[in-house]
């Protein structure tokens, strides 16, 4: 089923991690959906949840999540036309 919210514990780490420069050197995963650059290890934070498909019980459905969402975005992004950059859309999700 649907994955469960971050223990804030675990959020605070990251953003220690992020912030103090514990994550410099860290190798990044590239999400295939939206791209988001995701650390392999971050101090006191289980791997297990660094990875959102990995959260979820059955991966199927995460995937089907992620695509809705992903569809939403690019459907919601086109109501702007020319104002959004290509810079921009290239940030979105590309799954």
């Amino acid at each position: 089923g649907v994955g469960r919210r971050m223990k804030l514990g675990y959020t605070r780490a990251m953003v220690r991690a992020a912030l103090g420069g514990a994550l410099d050197g860290t190798e990044f995963v590239a999400d295939p959906v939206f791209g988001l650059h995701i650390p392999t290890w971050v101090p006191d934070v289980p791997g297990e949840v660094l990875e959102p498909r990995g959260t979820w019980a059955n991966g199927a459905e995460y995937d089907a999540q992620a695509q809705k969402l992903a569809g939403m975005f690019r459907e919601n992004i086109r109501k702007f036309g020319d104002a959004v950059s290509p810079a921009i859309l290239a940030a979105g999700p590309q799954g």
